[in-house]
């Protein structure tokens, strides 16, 4: 029996990825001596020692981690590799949610599964978007994705491979970024929120809606 094949679902490329996590680690490093600098104004050297590892340590663990991190679609299985492995069925998953994330101007769609075999979470990142344009998952990853989710008895899960099966079918015919369904569902969530969930019954009409 052949393995399944693994498709990559990293929206970013390891360049970029590397790049953001050298600046997370750099950030942590700032962080950590100012708070340690203000500790030691009472407690000393030792303070300072004791304050920059608890802060500083938790931030360059988790900028290894991003720098490592990269997510496959392997059959019907999400699997996540960055200091472990977590796998998710998606066929079997209990958990289908859309996230919108908005930092400086940069909005990120996500789509999080979660669920069995050990009831992990993974988040996958479609597309990216700031201003008129963005970066978004491929071609070839979006339909393998929606492929997954159709296997699902869940309706969540197929109103979501409706949705990128929608996606898909804007690029097709060459729609501009901010007439495509995933730039819609990220330009209607309120600014400001670092992460945003939309609710399943307001994308199931979204859905609906695009006919």
């Amino acid at each position: 029996m052949t393995e399944a094949e693994a498709v990559p679902l990293d929206l970013l490329d390891r360049k970029t990825i590397r790049t953001r996590a050298r600046n997370v680690a750099i950030a942590a490093l700032i962080v950590a001596a100012a708070m340690g600098g203000i500790v030691s104004l009472f407690a000393g050297p030792r303070g300072f020692g004791i304050t920059a590892a608890i802060v500083g340590i938790p931030l360059l663990l988790l900028a290894f981690a991003e720098s490592r991190k990269t997510i496959e679609l392997r059959g019907g299985e999400l699997v996540a590799r960055a200091m472990g492995t977590r796998v998710v069925e998606v066929k079997n998953a209990e958990r289908f949610d859309l996230f919108v994330t908005d930092l400086r101007g940069a909005r990120t769609v996500n789509l999080l599964v979660g669920g069995p075999p050990k009831g992990k979470a993974i988040s996958v990142s479609l597309a990216l978007y700031a201003g008129t344009g963005g970066r978004e998952l491929g071609i070839y990853a979006l339909r393998r994705l929606a492929d997954a989710l159709a296997a699902s008895a869940d309706t969540r899960a197929l109103v979501l491979s409706q949705l990128i099966v929608a996606q898909l079918r804007a690029e097709a015919r060459g729609d501009a970024a901010p007439d495509r369904p995933l730039y819609r569902l990220a330009s209607v969530a309120p600014p400001g929120r670092m992460a945003q969930r939309l609710h399943p019954d307001a994308v199931a009409r979204f859905v609906a809606a695009l006919g």
